[in-house]
C-alpha cells in the first residue's frame, strides 16, 4: 500500500526493528483487541451470560484480523475499534452478537495497550542487557588503561579507559533497573465501562442471564476473571481510561534511557575531535564521511543518537499534557497523540540501544594517542602527588606549591609553542626539590599513570554488578 512515492514516517523503514514495528503494527493492535474480547467473552460464558459455543466461534476466528475491511467499514462510521468489531462479527455467525457485550471501547483498547507496552518493554529489555553484557566485556578490558581526565573540558587528573566506561554502565544500569520498575507495574484498566463505575455489567450480571443457568456474580468477578486470562493486572480504580499517568511513567523511563546513551554519544564526539583523537566509532572501508571532504571521519552514529535521544526526551511532556489534561471522566484530546508518541518512543529508543551496540562492537580506542595525552597533560596532575611526597619528606607546603607553580607555568608556555612538556625535567633539576627527594623519585612521582587511585578497582566492581544483575534476569 506504502512506498517511497508518499510520506512514510522513518520508523517504518530507517529506524528500529522488525521485531519491535511488529508489536506496534495496526494489525498486532486488532490482534490485542480480539485477544481481550475472546477473554470477555470465556469469562462471561463462565459466568453464564453466553454460550461456550459462541465462544468457540470468537476464539476459532480470533486470528482472522483483515485490516483493509476494517477500514472500509470506518470509513463508513467513524469509529475504528466498532468497525473491527464489525468486522470480527462478519467473521463470526454464531459469536457475532456477542462481541463486546457490556464493554465500552477503552475497555479493549487500554488492556490491549497495557499488553503491548509490557511486550515491548521486555524486546527493549533484552536489547538492554546485549549491550550492557558487552559494555561490562570493554570496562574489564580497559579497567587499568591510565587516560588523562578532563573537567570542564580541560585537563584534569588521569583516570582509566575503563572506569570512565564505567559511568557509561552505571547510567545504563540505573535505566534497566527503572525500566523493569516500571515494566513491571504496567496495568490494565480492567473492565469498568463508560465511567470506570462497571455499571453496565453489574447491569448484565444482575439480569436474566442470557444463556440460562443460575451461575451469575458480580462485576468485579467477572474483571478478575478476564484479567486472569489476559495475564494482566487491573487498576484498582479507573474512569473511562486507565491514568493516563502509566503513560507519563512509561515515556519517563524511556526519556532516561534515552538521556544515558546521549551521553555516551556526546563523550565520543568529544574523543573523536581533534586535539582529542582518543576514540573513534567504527567507519566502514568504503564509509563516505562527506560529499565535500573527502578525507572527513564524522561521528555518524553518535550524532544521529543524539538527534534521535533528543526527541525521546521530548516525548514525556506531551504524555503529561494528556494526563494533566484527562477532564474529570475522561477527554477523547489523547487518542490522536498517543498513537504517536508511544510507538515512537519505543522505536526511536531500541533504536538507540541498537545504534549503541554497533557502536561499542566497532570502538576504536587509539592506545598512543591515550599515551600521548596523558604524557602532555597527566604530568600537570601528578604535581599533586609529588607535593604530598615532599612535605611527607619535611618540605614547606607553602613554598613546595609556589616551586611546582612556577615551573608549571613555564611548562604550559612550552606546550602552548608546540614543545614538549618539560616540567618533569624542572622540577626533578630544581635545587629546592632535590633538598628532600632525588631526581630519580620526582620523575616516578611525575608519571601520571600510576594516579588514578582506586578506579581500576571500581571499574571491575561494577563489571561484577552488571553481570550478577543480567545473571539473575536471565535466571529468575
Amino acid at each position: 500500500m506504502f512506498d517511497h512515492q508518499t510520506y512514510i514516517s522513518p520508523l517504518t523503514w530507517r529506524y528500529g526493528s522488525d521485531e519491535m514495528r511488529q508489536l506496534w503494527s495496526e494489525e498486532h493492535k486488532r490482534r490485542l483487541w480480539r485477544r481481550v474480547w475472546v477473554a470477555l467473552a470465556e469469562a462471561q460464558a463462565e459466568m453464564g451470560l453466553v454460550t461456550p459455543e459462541q465462544v468457540a466461534d470468537l476464539r476459532a476466528h480470533a486470528g482472522d484480523v483483515d485490516v483493509d475491511r476494517a477500514h472500509q467499514i470506518e470509513a463508513q462510521i467513524q469509529h475504528d475499534l466498532m468497525a473491527e468489531v464489525k468486522a470480527f462479527a462478519e467473521q463470526c455467525p454464531v459469536g457475532g452478537g456477542i462481541i463486546h457485550l457490556g464493554a465500552t471501547s477503552m475497555d479493549v483498547e487500554d488492556n490491549a495497550d497495557a499488553l503491548r507496552l509490557r511486550d515491548a518493554f521486555d524486546l527493549l529489555l533484552g536489547r538492554l542487557h546485549t549491550l550492557l553484557a558487552l559494555l561490562a566485556h570493554l570496562i574489564e578490558a580497559r579497567a587499568d588503561q591510565a587516560c588523562m581526565a578532563y573537567t570542564h573540558l580541560q585537563p584534569a587528573e588521569p583516570t582509566t579507559v575503563g572506569y570512565r566506561l564505567a559511568q557509561y554502565g552505571f547510567d545504563l544500569l540505573t535505566d534497566l533497573e527503572e525500566l523493569q520498575r516500571v515494566r513491571d507495574a504496567v496495568k490494565g484498566k480492567g473492565l469498568k465501562g463508560a465511567t470506570g463505575t462497571s455499571a453496565s455489567y453489574t447491569q448484565l450480571l444482575s439480569s436474566p442471564l442470557l444463556a440460562g443457568g443460575t451461575k451469575g456474580g458480580r462485576a468485579k468477578d467477572l474483571e478478575t476473571r478476564v484479567m486472569a486470562k489476559l495475564g494482566l493486572e487491573a487498576f484498582p480504580v479507573a474512569t473511562q481510561t486507565y491514568p493516563r499517568k502509566q503513560d507519563w511513567l512509561v515515556l519517563n523511563a524511556l526519556a532516561g534511557l534515552a538521556g544515558s546513551l546521549y551521553k555516551f554519544a556526546f563523550d565520543l564526539r568529544i574523543l573523536q575531535s581533534q586535539p582529542f583523537g582518543e576514540w573513534n566509532e567504527p567507519f566502514g572501508r568504503r564509509q563516505v564521511g562527506s560529499s565535500a571532504m573527502p578525507f572527513k571521519r564524522n561521528p555518524i552514529h553518535a550524532e544521529n543518537l543524539d538527534g534521535l535521544a533528543r526527541l525521546v526526551a521530548a516525548l514525556p511532556r506531551v504524555a503529561w499534557d494528556n494526563a494533566a489534561h484527562s477532564l474529570l471522566e475522561r477527554t477523547l484530546d489523547d487518542k490522536s497523540n498517543r498513537r504517536l508518541i508511544l510507538p515512537q518512543a519505543f522505536l526511536v529508543t531500541e533504536e538507540l540501544v541498537r545504534r549503541a551496540h554497533r557502536i561499542l562492537r566497532g570502538l576504536v580506542i587509539h592506545d598512543r594517542a591515550v599515551t600521548h595525552n596523558l604524557a602532555i597533560y597527566g604530568t600537570f596532575a601528578a604535581t599533586e602527588r609529588l607535593l604530598m611526597e615532599l612535605v611527607k619528606a619535611g618540605a614547606d607546603r607553602q613554598e613546595m606549591h609556589e616551586v611546582i607553580r612556577r615551573h608549571s607555568l613555564a611548562a604550559w608556555d612550552a606546550i602552548q609553542q608546540g614543545k614538549q612538556n618539560p616540567l618533569a625535567g624542572l622540577l626533578a633539576a630544581d635545587p629546592a626539590v632535590l633538598t628532600f627527594l632525588s631526581a630519580e623519585r620526582v620523575r616516578a612521582l611525575l608519571d601520571a599513570g600510576g594516579y588514578v587511585g582506586d578506579a581500576p578497582h571500581r571499574a571491575q566492581e561494577l563489571v561484577e554488578v552488571i553481570r550478577e544483575r543480567l545473571n539473575r534476569a536471565s535466571n529468575p
